[in-house]
C-alpha cells in the first residue's frame, strides 16, 4: 500500500476547506434569507400587523349612532356595534404608545368609550358594564378592568367609561357587557 505524505494531504484537505466552505456559507445565507423572507410574508399582511391578528376595520357597512349622536367618531376612527352597545375604534385596528397608569406599574393602560341608546345617567351613574380580555396571539393573562361610570360631554348623550389594563402588548380580543348586550372587538397594541 502506498503512503501519500502528509504535506500532499494537508494540502488537498486545505483545498477542499476553501473550495467548498465559501459554497457552504453561501448556500446556508441564502437559505436563511429565503426561508425568513418567506416566512416574514407569510406572517405579516399588507397593513403590517401580523395575520394572527384579524383586527377588526371598518366595514362597507359600518354601524352609524341613532340620530342625535355624532354621525362621526373622529379622525382615523369609526364607530363599532349596535344601538344597543357601540364604541369608537381606530381605522387601522391598531392602539399605538399606551402608557402605564403609574410610573411603577408594567401594564398598559386604556380607556374606553361606550355608549347605547336610551342609556340614562342618572338612573344608572355605575352602569354595570363588564369589560373583559384575552390575548389572543400568545399567552398572557386576561385584562384587568376597572369599575365603569358614566359620564358625558353632552349631557342628552351620555356614555359609559372604564380603563383597562393589559398586562402585555400584542393581540387583544376584548368584549363589553352591558345587561347582556356584548360587544366584542379585536385589537392590536403596540
Amino acid at each position: 500500500m502506498r503512503r501519500i505524505p502528509v504535506r500532499a494531504t494537508a494540502r488537498v484537505t486545505t483545498l477542499v476547506v476553501l473550495t467548498i466552505w465559501p459554497i457552504t456559507i453561501a448556500w446556508i445565507s441564502l437559505a436563511r434569507t429565503s426561508g425568513a423572507s418567506v416566512a416574514s410574508s407569510s406572517l405579516i399582511a399588507a397593513d403590517g400587523l401580523p395575520n394572527s391578528c384579524p383586527v377588526t376595520k371598518r366595514s362597507v357597512s359600518s354601524f352609524l349612532p341613532p340620530s342625535g349622536y355624532p354621525a362621526e367618531a373622529g379622525p382615523d376612527r369609526f364607530w363599532f356595534g349596535t344601538a344597543k352597545l357601540w364604541t369608537s375604534l381606530p381605522a387601522d385596528g391598531t392602539w399605538k404608545g399606551l402608557g402605564h397608569y403609574t410610573p411603577d406599574d408594567p401594564t398598559f393602560r386604556q380607556k374606553l368609550f361606550f355608549f347605547r341608546q336610551g342609556y340614562k345617567l342618572r338612573e344608572e351613574p355605575s352602569p354595570k358594564l363588564t369589560v373583559t380580555g384575552r390575548r389572543i396571539n400568545a399567552s398572557a393573562s386576561p385584562l384587568q378592568s376597572d369599575k365603569a361610570n358614566g359620564s358625558w360631554q353632552d349631557k342628552r348623550y351620555p356614555f359609559m367609561v372604564t380603563g383597562v389594563n393589559f398586562p402585555t402588548l400584542g393581540c387583544w380580543e376584548i368584549t363589553a357587557d352591558y345587561h347582556g348586550d356584548k360587544l366584542t372587538f379585536v385589537v392590536w397594541l403596540e
